[in-house]
């Protein structure tokens, strides 16, 4: 099992872990997920904001615009004045894992949902300890959370499975992951008619978060819409990592939609980046992350 001493400050995304968890603001996770727009957006924004973030990738970035493209992420990012992490989510298939521990990457997620317990156990574990060697830190899902979203595959043939209180503490012991994503009734994706108030059981959440102590923080996945008092009642809870995406980003693809046939490419470019940015920095700000670099 991977412990505190493995990880080197220098990966950013340990470092993050530590600060915060004592902490009442979470990492934002604003990432590009798709392309250049999103890493400027979010390091202008992390900049402007003086607040640690993280820019994630779905597995459609690396398949589309190979692992060049994310160390481009890697050098933007931690070329920056305030800590900016890469984090490569959902790898489920083991090719793209075995990838992405090649990369200068600072964290990723191994999604096992789609197996059973035991399995998903194991080979998260397996993964754990390939990227302690390379001090990457690792974020796995217990359960499997519905729905899907642009870039990754969509879950909603399989079965939701919410996360099991009573087993969360087993699960990380046993894999030795450093952050937790669990399924309370969140969904990838736009949700239902009710929408995340309805949905999302902070009741679990906190069971969760008892089970397994501050020492792992949990990761909120499925935050489309979500409103600012529901994202503090997680952050309450002890979520210290919230994804977000099409928060950040429909602004930004609004605008490039209604203006492509007006606009020139250089102008569309600069005027939709700097509204991807508000959007930024905005949730920077609900999520308690503005002013808290280091």
């Amino acid at each position: 099992m991977a412990t505190e001493s493995d990880y080197r400050l220098d990966k950013l995304v340990y470092l993050f872990r530590t600060q915060a968890r004592s902490s009442s603001y979470v990492e934002s996770i604003c990432g590009t997920r798709y392309n250049n727009d999103g890493v400027m957006a979010v390091t202008r924004a992390a900049e402007a904001k003086r607040s640690p973030a993280l820019i994630e990738t779905f597995p459609w970035t690396m398949h589309f615009q190979g692992p060049h493209f994310v160390k481009y992420i890697v050098e933007a990012a931690h070329a920056a004045s305030v800590p900016i992490g890469v984090h490569l989510d959902h790898r489920m298939d083991p090719a793209e894992v075995e990838q992405a521990l090649k990369l200068p990457i600072d964290s990723m997620m191994v999604d096992a949902s789609r197996l059973e317990p035991e399995e998903n156990i194991e080979y998260c574990r397996q993964i754990t300890e390939q990227a302690k060697i390379k001090g990457i830190t690792v974020e796995a899902e217990m359960g499997r959370i519905n729905g899907g979203e642009d870039g990754i595959p969509d879950a909603s043939h399989l079965e939701e499975i919410w996360t099991d209180p009573q087993h969360a503490e087993e699960f990380t012991r046993r894999t030795g992951v450093q952050f937790l994503a669990p399924s309370f009734g969140n969904i990838h994706g736009p949700y239902p008619e009710g929408g995340s108030e309805k949905y999302w059981q902070l009741d679990r959440l906190k069971l969760i978060a008892d089970a397994i102590g501050p020492t792992i923080p949990r990761v909120i996945h499925g935050t489309h819409p979500v409103p600012d008092w529901l994202f503090h009642k997680a952050i309450a809870t002890g979520a210290r990592k919230i994804n977000i995406n099409r928060n950040a980003r429909d602004g930004y693809t609004a605008f490039v939609a209604e203006n492509a046939d007006r606009l020139e490419l250089t102008a569309l470019k600069e005027q939709s980046v700097a509204i991807y940015q508000r959007s930024v920095e905005h949730l920077m700000d609900v999520l308690g992350s503005s002013g808290k670099a280091h």
